[in-house]
C-alpha cells in the first residue's frame, strides 16, 4: 500500500515514497526529491569583493535626477549590489561604526554599457525593476569590465536560477536544494492567435507589391528633385525680385559698399549724423548701453532696407543709435582692422619713439582698403568731436577706447592671450585717436 505524499512548507517540496513491493518484486525504501526545473540550472550565488568605483544615481522610480558623481565602495553579494561610503577596513582604521550600505536589488535589472549618459568612458548603466538607474564607472577598463560580466551572470543566475519573489517566481526548493521553478507568466500561458491563411497570403501579395513598385518610386523622387533644382531660381534672380534682400548688418564692409555705391555705409552716416544732432552731450555715450529690444528693432528695419528715420521718436533714446552703431561693427565678418593688419598693428603700437610709431601707424592706415579707410577716418574725427565735450559726457580717451578697441578689431584666431590683445586693441585705438589729425588730415567727411 501506497502512503500519501507528505507537502513540507515553506520553500521546499518533498516526497517520501515507502512501498513494501512493486509489481516486479523490488522493494523500494528511500526518499526521493522532485527536481523541478533543469539540473544545469544550479548556480553558484555571484560574490565580488569590494572595490572603489565611481557611482551617480540618474533615476529615482523613473524620474530622472540630477547626475553627481561620487567614489563609492561596492560589493555584489549575490542578488543585490551594496553601496558603502568607505570600505570596512577604512571605517575600523577611522574608528567609524560601520554605516549602512544602499542596496540595489538585481532581480530583473538590465546591465548594459552606455556612451549617452556620461561624457566618461567606460561606463555601465543599471536599470532596476523599480525604476531606479545607476551609473557606475573606472577609469581602468579591465577593472569595470570585470564589474560589468559580474553583474550579468548575477541577473542571469536570478533570472534563471534560485530566486524570489520579486523576479516573479515561485520558490519551490527542496530541503538542501535549491532549485526554484518558474511561474507561468500569462503571456506564457496564453495561446498566440493562428494567422490564417488568406491573410498569410494577403500580406505576401502586400510585400512582393511593394518591393516591385519600390525603385520605381524612388526613381520618381530623384527624377521630381532633380527637375526642382534645375528649375530652382538663383540667388541673383530673387534678389533682383525683391523676395531675398542683402543684409547690412553681418555683411561685409566691402560688399555693401559696393552695393551702396558709396565708400561709406549709410547706415553708419546715418547714426554720426544724429549722435552729432543730438547726442555729444548725453552722459556715458557709447559707454551707456541702450534697451536690446529696441536696438534689435532698428537693425531689423535697417536690414530690411526700409526708410529710415533716426529723429523719429521711437529712436528718441540717443543711446540706442550708438548701441545699434556699435553692433554694426561688432557683427562685421571682417573688423574695420582687417585682420591681415591686426599683428602688423600691434608690431607698431609696441614701438617706443612717439614720432616713429605715429609714422607707422599712418604708414598702415593708408594701406587699408577704402572702404575701411574713410569709415575709420569719419568714425574718428566723430569721436574726437565728442571729446571736446568731455566736462558734458564724462568721456575720455581712455573711455572711449576701452569700448571701441575690442569693437573695431580683433584677431582671426584666438591665439595667445586674450588679456594682452585687449591692452593692445585699446592702446592702438586710443593712440590714433589722439593722432587723429596727423594721421587723416583736418576735417571729416
Amino acid at each position: 500500500m501506497q502512503k500519501q505524499p507528505a507537502l513540507v512548507l515553506p520553500g521546499a517540496v518533498q516526497m517520501r515514497i515507502k512501498s513494501s513491493q512493486n509489481s516486479s518484486g523490488e522493494r523500494l525504501s528511500q526518499t526521493k526529491s522532485m527536481v523541478l526545473p533543469e539540473p544545469d540550472t544550479l548556480q553558484k550565488p555571484t560574490v565580488l569583493k569590494g572595490e572603489y568605483l565611481n557611482k551617480a544615481k540618474i533615476a529615482e522610480g523613473g524620474k530622472k535626477l540630477r547626475k553627481n558623481w561620487t567614489s563609492t565602495w561596492v560589493v555584489l553579494c549575490s542578488n543585490q549590489l551594496l553601496f558603502y561610503k568607505e570600505s570596512k577596513q577604512e571605517a575600523v582604521a577611522n574608528l567609524k561604526p560601520g554605516g549602512k550600505a544602499d542596496g540595489v536589488d538585481l532581480c530583473g535589472a538590465i546591465i548594459e554599457w552606455t556612451t549617452e549618459k556620461s561624457s566618461r568612458k567606460n561606463v555601465v548603466q543599471i536599470t532596476t525593476l523599480t525604476g531606479q538607474e545607476f551609473l557606475l564607472q573606472a577609469d581602468h577598463f579591465p577593472t569595470i569590465c570585470k564589474w560589468h560580466d559580474a553583474l550579468k551572470k548575477a541577473v542571469d543566475s536570478l533570472s534563471s536560477g534560485p530566486g524570489g519573489k520579486s523576479c516573479g517566481r515561485v520558490a519551490l526548493n527542496r530541503s538542501n536544494s535549491t532549485e526554484c521553478l518558474p511561474r507561468p507568466t500569462c503571456e506564457a500561458t496564453k495561446p498566440k492567435p493562428k494567422e490564417t491563411k488568406s491573410e498569410h497570403r494577403r500580406s505576401i501579395m502586400f510585400k512582393l507589391n511593394y518591393s516591385a513598385s519600390d525603385s520605381a518610386d524612388k526613381n520618381g523622387v530623384k527624377n521630381r528633385l532633380k527637375k526642382f533644382i534645375s528649375r530652382r531660381p538663383s540667388m541673383k534672380t530673387l534678389q533682383e525680385k525683391g523676395l531675398i534682400k542683402d543684409r547690412v548688418f553681418g555683411c561685409h564692409m566691402l560688399t555693401l559698399c559696393e552695393r551702396e555705391g558709396t565708400t561709406v555705409p549709410r547706415f553708419v552716416k546715418l547714426c554720426v549724423d544724429e549722435v552729432e544732432k543730438r547726442g555729444l552731450e548725453a552722459d556715458g555715450i557709447y559707454r551707456v548701453s541702450g534697451n536690446l529690444a529696441v536696438i534689435q528693432k532698428l537693425r531689423f528695419l535697417v536690414d530690411q532696407e526700409e526708410e529710415l528715420d533716426l529723429g523719429d521718436s521711437q529712436w528718441e533714446d540717443i543711446h540706442v543709435i550708438t548701441g545699434a552703431l556699435k553692433m554694426f561693427f561688432r557683427e562685421l565678418p571682417e573688423p574695420l582692422f582687417p585682420f591681415r593688419f591686426f599683428d602688423l598693428f600691434v608690431e607698431a603700437i609696441k614701438i617706443k619713439e612717439p614720432t616713429q610709431k605715429v609714422q607707422a601707424m599712418k604708414k598702415l592706415i593708408h594701406q587699408l582698403p577704402k572702404p575701411n579707410h574713410n569709415t575709420m577716418k569719419l568714425l574718428f574725427h566723430h569721436l574726437r568731436r565728442l571729446l571736446t565735450k568731455s566736462k558734458e559726457n564724462l568721456m575720455s580717451t581712455q573711455g572711449i577706447s576701452i569700448v571701441f578697441g575690442p569693437t573695431l578689431m580683433w584677431p582671426e584666431f584666438e591665439s595667445g592671450n586674450m588679456e594682452v590683445n585687449m591692452v593692445y586693441q585699446n592702446q592702438i585705438v586710443e593712440s590714433i585717436l589722439i593722432e587723429c589729425v596727423e594721421i587723416f588730415g583736418p576735417g571729416g567727411m
